[in-house]
């Protein structure tokens, strides 16, 4: 009999781990997590990293996140995972720069971090060594971080707004923590840190691409069936294609969520003050 009871509670226990990374599945797709650990090349691994993103301060260079034990988290615990997303700290006390957007993925849930946890190691363990970052020379030492953080960023997760409904809640969670929306398209300062007060208002992304304005300014321009048909496709009405990079976030995130959560998406950027162009 205890046998039995024991072999009982370790199917259950087995369950609740399969159920946590399969939210933590839509979780990962939620946050656009293969996008930046990915390489762009063919066939390549999900999640074993390499995926360069390029920056004013040179090229980042995405980590590998399966849980290898040497190249990538497998020797992590939970807590350390948590500790990255919520602070931007490395288990070794390392502060991680902030092209990992950890700004936005503080807000996320304690629920939503356990299961996306629950995920990545679930995944097929992958040896390939993570590439080191490529910068300019004033930026290649961590230590000054801790200050850049001082100035710029404010742990803590989401708290719902009580005077909006669920469903608005629902699509700011998406929006500032989840999707991060923010770190393409709300224009930074000098050193790099997002202007709060021009949030979502549009950015420059390298040389020739711009991430557009998504408040009312320029959405307005069109109704909800169409935008929610750009976030599923990636074409617009008329036929255009969006840009490669948001072409990638539509095919890994924004046309895998539920339709529940496009709704409370395009619900929430209704809601936003219509911010001007930023300056090219």
């Amino acid at each position: 009999m205890v046998l039995y009871s024991a072999l009982a509670l370790l199917a259950i226990a087995g369950d609740a781990l399969a159920q946590d990374a399969k939210r933590g599945l839509y979780v990962s797709k939620a946050a656009g997590c293969v996008g930046c650990h990915t390489e762009t090349r063919p066939n390549a691994q999900p999640y074993a990293g390499g995926r360069a993103l390029a920056t004013p301060f040179g090229t980042f260079f995405g980590p590998n996140i399966t849980p290898h034990p040497r190249a990538g988290i497998g020797r992590w615990s939970e807590q350390d995972f948590i500790q990255a997303m919520r602070l931007g700290v490395r288990p070794d006390g390392a502060h991680y720069y902030p092209a990992f957007p950890y700004t936005s993925f503080t807000k996320i849930t304690e629920a939503d971090l356990k299961d996306l946890w629950a995920y990545l190691r679930s995944l097929p363990s992958s040896s390939r060594a993570s590439q080191p970052h490529e910068l300019k020379f004033y930026v290649r030492w961590r230590f000054p971080l801790w200050g850049w953080k001082l100035l710029f960023f404010s742990p803590g997760r989401f708290v719902p707004d009580p005077s909006r409904n669920a469903s608005l809640n629902r699509g700011a969670y998406l929006v500032q923590a989840l999707g991060h929306c923010g770190e393409c398209h709300t224009p930074r300062n000098w050193l790099g840190a997002p202007k709060k007060d021009r949030f979502l208002a549009g950015a420059k992304l390298g040389e020739k691409t711009r991430a557009p304005n998504l408040t009312p300014t320029r959405l307005k321009k069109l109704s909800d069936a169409e935008l929610k048909d750009i976030l599923r496709t990636g074409m617009t009405a008329d036929g255009d294609v969006l840009s490669e990079s948001m072409a990638e976030v539509v095919q890994n995130t924004t046309s895998q969520l539920e339709p529940q959560d496009l709704d409370a998406l395009t619900a929430y950027l209704r809601s936003l003050p219509a911010l001007p162009e930023e300056p090219r």
